[in-house]
């Protein structure tokens, strides 16, 4: 078991200023270049279940796939909504950007709060990344170049599995993605002292269930063997705070994890994912480095 407790972040007023003062702010960029990007048009098949038939509840994803022989490198994108609300459609235009970079594109769908609480988004991603190694070679992709894309609530759920796959008692080896993109990601669930959203995500008070809080957290699920991470953080995010981007850098530095985080200068939590496309393609140069 690796959950561990990892040291205070000490770079938040730093980076806040620099973010502030210089504009969005790319750290730890490679020097080099990434591969040339790639054009390219693609075709949509709806609504395919990835789930099996004992499931508790039916989910559908929407399939984004590049025109020509595959098998293509893949990315499973997590859409929003603090774990209660949101669908496919609200990043449809990401999934279409995404797909254009020669891209296959899993949109998928989970299950929500309050019908279902923790572990049951987690367990629904990790189902579509088994299809995606499995059934998914159907449709053309690739199972060893996989990725997992999401912002906010879909952040935390992509960087959980990407986490958490290596760990026998929450993962399994057909839950590894080979990259994680995580936006506006709430990384480290302890530091949500109050409010409603967590409480209702894990099904209850962090003094309540202390070890469900760090159990849901991807900062206490680092390891020098998970992948590599693209974090991009608005400054002015008070839902997710700078903090939690900080939390989450510093336990993929101190265990040796490749990564990069963009802070995107004078944005709050919702207008952060709509806002900046310059995040979204230093997002896509990343997959382009660790999938192509």
């Amino acid at each position: 078991m690796k959950t561990r407790r990892l040291p205070a972040v000490l770079l938040i007023g730093a980076t806040a200023w620099l973010a502030s003062a210089c504009g969005s702010r790319h750290i730890d960029k490679p020097d080099t270049p990434p591969p040339p990007p790639v054009q390219a048009t693609y075709t949509i098949a709806r609504d395919i279940r990835f789930t099996p038939d004992d499931w508790p509840q039916p989910l559908l994803a929407d399939l984004y796939r590049p025109d020509g022989p595959g098998p293509h490198p893949s990315v499973l994108l997590i859409h929003g909504g603090a774990w209660k609300r949101g669908d496919r459609e609200q990043v449809e235009g990401l999934a279409e950007r995404i797909a254009e970079r020669g891209y296959l594109v899993v949109n998928t769908t989970y299950r929500l709060v309050p019908a279902y609480i923790y572990p049951a988004q987690l367990q629904d991603i990790q189902q579509a990344l088994r299809w995606m190694r499995t059934d998914g070679r159907h449709h053309g992709i690739d199972p060893q170049r996989i990725g997992a894309f999401g912002y906010s609530a879909g952040g935390h759920l992509a960087a959980l599995a990407g986490h958490v796959a290596n760990d026998p008692r929450l993962g399994d080896p057909q839950t590894r993605v080979q990259a994680i993109v995580a936006g506006g990601t709430p990384a480290d669930l302890t530091l949500y002292e109050g409010g409603k959203l967590v409480p209702a995500f894990l099904g209850g008070s962090r003094e309540q269930i202390p070890e469900r809080f760090r159990e849901a957290s991807p900062a206490f699920h680092v390891d020098a063997a998970d992948p590599p991470v693209f974090i991009y953080q608005a400054t002015l995010d008070y839902l997710v705070p700078l903090a939690q981007a900080e939390r989450y850098k510093s336990a993929l530095d101190e265990a040796g994890v490749v990564n990069e985080l963009f802070l995107i200068r004078g944005h709050g939590h919702i207008s952060g994912f709509f806002a900046d496309g310059a995040a979204v393609e230093a997002a896509l140069a990343f997959l382009d480095r660790h999938l192509r």
